[in-house]
């Protein structure tokens, strides 16, 4: 029961209950009291017109012709006609045989003392009464004409309306609830298809797909979900790839490894093939550390533990740096690769963060295109931002891939299985942590990786020589 009132269909259905009930009765204060209103003066008005008229014979009538008058024109207007003496103590002509009404009735004093005609709306009894007082002087002393009306057929129209009113709200209320109910019931059950999915999606069952009929919001956030839907399925299969990936990774260099170190067991081995295995093993080692590194940096961006040091650096020197320190790589799989770019480009951002945006994306250009292939270096300027590019002459990346490239796990089909596919994800993470971005323009014979940073207003000290450290793909 307490699920049932905190549901989406109830509160709905309520609330459109509320609402019409509201708008109900508004229109209820708006038509009754004003009918009524309007109802009781149209009648005031007819009884002051007759009023005017009638006052003017009973001025020039003798007094024992006054009750033949009264009862003569109460016939004529439809309503009590009666002629009280000053002291309204009691009429002296009466159209009707009860006098108790108008003994000191309050209009009556009111029109003698104002000495004008006063009308309005009295209650004797139960009943309600549409009153006229004009007051009157001949040569016998001063009266005052008395209509009077009951408002009972006015008041009967005025509830009939009333009792219509209250009926057809009741069944407004009653059609707005279920029509409520039943619409908030589809809205709701939407709602719990919606839930399911969700459930499912947290459950990491990525095989149902997501769907809603609806064009609205509600269906807008169905559509979000699949995306969601899909674009988890395939992180969820990068995942399982990488885990296959990394552990293949890690396995082959440790295996690689222990079969070193118990051949180097051998006592009979000669020193030359000793320092081949060293070579091998450091070989091996590296491949690791680059592999620790890059999960290491990841973990850091995860948690916004990694930090930037804002200063000027010279692009067209780092660009330097990186051509120098990829050189013999570069001449090893017969790539040409070159640096171009003016002096003043020069960036407000961290050396070490885009020297290693720098390795990465040399790296990948040197890794993932075929031997010989030319890459160049060049640093410049763009408006009020400076630009680091590195662009191959390579066959291109397709454009259904570019937008997965920047993702973590990605590796491009038909690409060597080197790497862990994070080195990129850093680049552009890292890019942004400096303010900056990391763009790919590529169409086939030629692919242009971009860092563009902000630039700085300050020429930066000499870039700093250092070992070179490892690049991640």
């Amino acid at each position: 029961m307490s699920r049932f009132f905190h549901s989406v269909g109830t509160r709905l259905s309520l609330a459109l209950v509320l609402v019409v009930g509201i708008s109900l009765g508004i229109v209820y204060l708006a038509v009754v009291p004003s009918l009524q209103s309007r109802l009781e003066n149209a009648r005031l008005a007819q009884l002051n017109r007759a009023a005017g008229d009638l006052r003017r014979q009973v001025e020039r009538e003798p007094e024992y012709a006054l009750q033949g008058l009264a009862d003569t024109e109460s016939r004529d207007i439809g309503a009590r006609v009666a002629v009280l003496p000053s002291t309204l103590t009691g009429p002296i002509a009466d159209s009707s045989s009860s006098s108790a009404q108008f003994t000191n009735d309050p209009l009556a004093a009111k029109a003698l003392a104002n000495g004008r005609v006063e009308s309005g709306t009295t209650v004797h009894g139960d009943k309600r009464y549409a009153e006229v007082a004009a007051p009157y002087v001949n040569g016998t002393g001063s009266y005052v004409l008395m209509l009077s009306d009951s408002l009972d057929s006015q008041l009967g129209s005025v509830r009939l309306v009333q009792k219509r009113v209250l009926q057809s709200a009741a069944a407004a209320l009653l059609i707005s609830l279920l029509l409520g109910y039943g619409g908030a019931w589809i809205f709701a059950r939407r709602i719990r298809r919606l839930e399911q999915a969700a459930e499912r999606i947290a459950g990491g069952r990525f095989d149902e797909p997501v769907r809603d009929s609806g064009g609205d919001e509600l269906g807008d956030l169905a559509v979000a979900f699949e995306r969601m839907r899909v674009r988890l399925a395939q992180l969820d299969d990068a995942r399982r790839e990488f885990v296959a990936n990394a552990s293949h990774e890690l396995r082959t260099p440790l295996f690689s490894l222990a079969g070193f170190l118990e051949l180097m067991d051998d006592s009979d081995m000669d020193e030359q093939t000793r320092l081949e295995f060293l070579d091998s093993m450091r070989e091996q080692v590296t491949r690791l550390t680059k592999l620790a590194s890059d999960l290491l940096d990841l973990s850091r961006l995860d948690a916004g533990r990694m930090t930037v040091d804002r200063e000027p650096v010279d692009l067209a020197a780092l660009a330097e740096e990186l051509v120098e320190e990829f050189g013999p790589a570069a001449r090893a799989s017969e790539h040409g690769l070159e640096t171009t770019g003016g002096e003043g480009v020069v960036a407000d951002a961290d050396e070490l963060r885009a020297l290693q945006i720098g390795r990465i994306l040399v790296e990948n250009a040197l890794l993932h295109t075929p031997r010989g292939t030319p890459v160049g270096v060049r640093a410049s300027a763009r408006g009020d931002s400076v630009v680091l590019e590195v662009e191959d002459v390579g066959g291109g990346i397709a454009p259904e891939q570019q937008e997965q490239l920047f993702e973590r796990f990605y590796r491009l089909d038909g690409t060597r299985a080197s790497g862990s596919g994070l080195g990129l994800a850093i680049a552009k993470q890292l890019a942004e942590l400096m303010d900056g971005r990391l763009t790919l323009e590529s169409r086939p014979g030629r692919t242009v990786f971009a860092l563009e940073l902000p630039a700085a207003e300050k020429q930066p000290a000499p870039f700093p020589r250092e070992t070179p450290v490892g690049a991640t793909s």
